[in-house]
């Protein structure tokens, strides 16, 4: 059997990987892959949602191929070890670790990296990046980004670049609650897919999202302070912009130093022929980014999936007339929110071209087409995109061109081009990010996948931007005719167990079930572990079991086992609690004396109004605990975070209760306690809502006389939302009371990972009013009995946890640099 190694694990390895497994790949090749990141293979595009809040790096959207998937297909990965050499005469590849990795075949898929400009301040004197600074290509960026910018209030950031990348940077960043502005040194945004006119109506919606937009303008230094801390950037006519963040998106190269160190031909990129092999080479090949193919590099997801064929069909000799012979230029994606599909040239480009034009700059509309000799050779749309897929057919020539030009752009009267799901053929790709035709989906339904979730599932359309998740909805119901069932796995509570929650909740509590490893043995399908599903189940046996449920190791996420919030460099955030908002000098001397002693960088008063204490190493954490002698803010969990007050009756002159009294009655019950998400509190002394009580997950404002209004479901962060007024009580204890019944049922009740902001409505605030306040179901009295259950079962990790749980729980932080792992089979 054959070596084939495959440097990269990226999308263009992966997917090159799977195609020839398609082809019977198992019985001829030993398959190898070597890739530099420490995951198994998952979808860049997804990035953009997770900086925006929609997705998380937890979410199975995301991973493409689990570590499971390597094992059960017989793949060994060293995941997190960078192939650093490459041996053509001897046949090897050295990794970082000192591996050396022999082969028959080889395929590099190395991609691409960010490309920096050469500019002052971006980097540290070692070569790495300043902090502050970040590119937005991996998971690690993304994370770094997140974690920066939920350390506080008031952050602000600068993104260089208004490319497709840089604009969904802005829009994740803004969502955040940042302020965001975008530089861009040419003339309009998304110049490469749109003309002048097309880039001012996109840079109008981009600005209604209050994202500030500066174009014809170029970034000469990234400004920093004595400390090597980012503070903006500067530009060369002189002016410049604050910032405690810079993100750069100035594009993307081709990711070709170990091939040109190997010897193999590099131009812009590793040249190869029509069967992706490199130049010169009859055993190594290159696929994707990285890859030169007849002069041209292609950065879009589609011309990669067609190289990943060819390859896979050559390789396999499943097809040995197999050849690549290029992609045309088509996207359809989202940007920002904005939907926007592009083709071809963006302008007429010789006289006799006819080109139509159509823009409404207070919708976000823009469409235009080109066409020469009677074929269409461009054409752009954004914000309403329902022809895209036709005029993509009209692109590719697979249909003539109506005479009538502008039913290209609308729907007439009289009937155009026709553009619905029944009316395409099954060649049409209805999802360009992961390479899927309507014939795939088509076939999906016809062996028997019943559902829209079934379908997306075994086919991944759907699963990169999102806008092409309505038409395969379109087409799904066509190919079922109006057949499909819903999708009953939409209401489980993790995938690998066929239960919705309550249902998992009494299944574990009838069978006495304290551990995840008991979970999985007892009620998952087959018995088999689920490695997405540890978290979650881990946070659901906290909820009912409380101290007593059976912490086993790598149930929990690094946060969970240290007691404190990871931080981009490896280090740690620490935040004791102050209940209300209220503190004493004796608290702050100590803060004080333990951020001298430990050497602290970083002090950052919180909007939660707390002071976090930034980048203690993990060794020191059980003795910043102990020196602090003081409770565990809890910043770091999926629990009650916070009760954030205002200065209430005593002190202010429009107080109308005791805001600062009940917050701290409210963090002193509810303290700690676990939660499907992070939950905030809030006590508003009177309607001026200074402690912004109207958007938080449960909210209570004064209105006089010992009467609150308790407002439910608000969010202030990634989304934004007013609380829902669930009910207006008469005393601060029916107020304690009221916010234990709500938790409770939370707790119980809503998805894991799901905020009470999309909780809320999708309960219904009249359900909740039903269950919670009129007690209809009679529901009170258990959950008032499991609420006092939870909160006597409440333990400080911070004064129980001040030894470690075992030897390896607070060892030194080990460098950024991912280690070597263990190869999976």
């Amino acid at each position: 059997m054959r070596r084939l190694v495959v440097i990269g694990n990226g999308m263009a390895g992966a997917r090159t990987v799977e195609e020839i497994l398609a082809r019977g790949g198992s019985d001829q090749f030993d398959i190898t892959m070597i890739g530099d990141e420490p995951y198994g293979n998952y979808n860049r595009i997804m990035l953009s949602h997770v900086l925006a809040g929609e997705s998380s790096t937890e979410d199975e959207d995301l991973i493409l191929n689990p570590m499971s998937w390597y094992r059960e297909n017989g793949v060994t990965l060293y995941a997190g070890d960078r192939a650093v050499r490459l041996d053509r005469f001897a046949k090897t590849v050295t990794c970082e670790s000192d591996r050396e990795v022999g082969y028959d075949v080889l395929i590099v898929a190395t991609g691409s990296n960010t490309f920096f400009p050469n500019m002052d301040g971006l980097r540290e004197s070692d070569g790495r990046l300043a902090r502050g600074v970040f590119g937005f290509r991996t998971i690690a960026d993304t994370n770094g980004m997140l974690q920066m910018a939920q350390a506080g209030d008031d952050v602000s950031a600068v993104v260089i670049g208004g490319g497709l990348l840089g604009l969904e940077a802005a829009y994740g960043l803004r969502t955040q609650g940042l302020t965001v502005n975008v530089v861009h040194s040419p003339g309009h945004l998304m110049n490469q897919q749109l003309d002048e006119r097309g880039g001012s109506v996109l840079r109008a919606k981009i600005e209604a999202l209050g994202v500030g937009v500066h174009t014809s303008v170029r970034t000469d230094a990234v400004l920093r302070d004595e400390q090597g801390r980012v503070t903006g950037v500067s530009f060369t006519d002189g002016s410049s912009l604050d910032a405690d963040m810079v993100v750069v998106t100035a594009g993307i190269r081709p990711n070709t130093e170990l091939a040109r160190a190997g010897g193999l031909v590099i131009e812009r990129g590793i040249v190869v022929d029509d069967q992706m092999r490199c130049e010169d080479e009859g055993s190594i090949y290159a696929v994707g980014e990285c890859a030169q193919h007849r002069g041209e590099l292609y950065g879009l997801v589609a011309p990669v999936w067609e190289q990943a064929v060819v390859l896979a069909e050559h390789l396999t000799g499943s097809n040995p007339e197999a050849a690549y012979e290029g992609s045309r230029s088509t996207t359809k994606l989202k940007v920002a929110g904005v939907d926007v599909a592009a083709m071809g040239v963006k302008g007429p480009e010789l006289e006799d071209d006819e080109f139509l034009q159509f823009y409404d700059s207070r919708n976000g509309t823009y469409k235009n087409v080109v066409v020469r000799d009677g074929k269409l050779i461009g054409a752009t749309l954004m914000g309403e995109v329902g022809k895209a897929g036709m005029l993509t057919q009209a692109f590719d020539g697979k249909i003539d061109l109506p005479k009538d030009r502008l039913s290209l752009l609308f729907d007439l009267a009289d009937g155009g081009a026709g553009s619905s799901a029944a009316d395409l053929p099954d060649d049409t790709q209805v999802c360009n990010c992961n390479g899927v035709s309507k014939g795939d989906i088509v076939s999906c339904v016809h062996a028997g996948a019943s559902s829209l979730g079934e379908v997306i599932a075994k086919t991944r359309a759907g699963k990169g931007c999102g806008s092409c998740k309505g038409l395969v909805a379109d087409i799904v119901a066509c190919a079922a005719g109006g057949a499909l069932v819903p999708d009953p796995s939409a209401d489980w509570y993790v995938p690998c167990i066929p239960m919705t929650k309550a249902e998992l909740i009494a299944a574990i509590r009838e069978q006495d079930l304290r551990a995840v490893s008991q979970v999985f043995a007892a009620l998952a399908v087959d018995g088999a572990e689920d490695a997405g599903a540890k978290m979650p189940l881990a946070s659901l046996l906290r909820t009912i079991w409380g101290p007593d449920w059976v912490d086993e190791r790598g149930a929990l996420f690094i946060n969970d086992r240290v007691h404190a919030n990871i931080q981009r460099d490896g280090t740690f955030s620490v935040v004791p609690q102050m209940k209300g908002g209220v503190t004493t000098p004796d608290q702050l001397r100590r803060i004080a004396d333990v951020a001298d002693k430990y050497q602290v960088p970083l002090v950052k008063v919180t909007g939660g109004q707390r002071i976090d204490l930034l980048g203690i190493r993990k060794e020191d954490l059980p003795k910043v605990w102990g020196d602090l002698d003081m409770p565990s803010g809890y910043a770091y969990g999926k629990s009650m975070r916070t009760v954030k007050t205002c200065v209430g009756s005593d002190f202010c002159r429009y107080g109308l209760g005791d805001s600062t009294a009940l917050g701290i009655a409210l963090e002193d019950r509810f303290q700690g306690l676990e939660t499907p998400a992070k939950l905030k509190l809030a006590v508003a002394g009177c309607p001026r809502n200074c402690s912004e009580a109207l958007c938080k997950d449960f909210g209570v404002v004064s209105v006089g006389d010992d009467r609150w209004e308790i407002y439910v479901g608000g969010a202030a962060g990634a989304h934004i939302r007013k609380g829902d007024l669930l009910a207006t009580v008469e005393s601060a204890g029916a107020v304690l009371e009221l916010a234990g019944r709500f938790i409770q049922y939370y707790r119980e009740d809503a998805k894991w990972l799901e905020r009470t902001y999309t909780w809320v409505p999708r309960v219904g605030l009249e359900h909740l009013q039903a269950i919670l306040v009129r007690d209809e179901e009679g529901a009170v009295a258990g959950l008032d009995e499991r609420m006092a259950i939870a909160v006597a079962g409440y333990r400080d990790p911070w004064q129980e946890r001040t030894e470690p749980k075992s030897p390896a729980q607070f060892v030194p932080s080990l460098p950024l640099l991912p280690l070597p792992q263990v190869p999976v089979r």
